[in-house]
């Protein structure tokens, strides 16, 4: 799958900006919380889209991601840790982040479960997990899901129901699900 995103990576910040408009920075704030001492980890942070602007608002950003090419384009806003990796395998010490962000991401990880409970090992206690995932429920979801089938991207949009349950089953209590932006679900969720 980071074949996909090596290839897109150069254009990634571009469509996306100009298809979404600029990050609500406000929004990503309020939900996780912030400015907070201490790290925040963006698994499968690709180039850093939104948690490059928060590098402010905590001590350290750390991008995790298993594609070369979307860390490459990450780098160039500097000032972050970037680190080439599997989500469901985190090379960081147990307890090692206060915040943690999933963004339109959870549906690219082959092991789901094992991501969050993994980044819910890495999250220190009463740390806080966003994700934000489509709702596979929406009609722009599914052609969304349709799209990324054709090209094989291996994509699987896991239910609202799905993400809770995994979230509850890695230690999570989950305190607010809410409507994102476009077709999204935001899911707030404390260790």
């Amino acid at each position: 799958m980071s074949f996909h995103f090596d290839l897109l990576s150069r254009g990634y910040d571009q469509f996306l900006g100009r298809t979404l408009g600029a990050p609500d920075m406000e929004y990503w704030r309020t939900a996780l919380g912030l400015p907070v001492r201490g790290r925040l980890l963006d698994a499968g942070g690709g180039t850093g889209r939104v948690s490059a602007a928060l590098r402010p608002d905590v001590e350290q950003v750390v991008i995790v991601d298993c594609s070369q090419g979307m860390l490459r384009q990450a780098r160039k806003k500097g000032n972050m840790a970037l680190v080439r990796a599997d989500v469901a395998r985190l090379p960081f010490i147990d307890a090692s982040f206060e915040r943690a962000l999933i963004i339109d991401a959870l549906h690219h990880f082959p092991l789901q479960k094992e991501s969050i409970a993994e980044v819910a090992r890495v999250l220190a206690p009463g740390g806080l997990l966003v994700i934000e995932e489509f709702d596979i429920r929406r009609w722009g979801t599914r052609a969304i899901a349709l799209a990324e089938k054709i090209v094989l991207m291996g994509s699987r949009f896991p239910t609202p129901e799905e993400i809770r349950h995994m979230l509850k089953e890695a230690g999570f209590s989950v305190l607010e699900i809410q409507k994102g932006k476009w077709n999204s679900l935001l899911f707030i969720a404390k260790k």
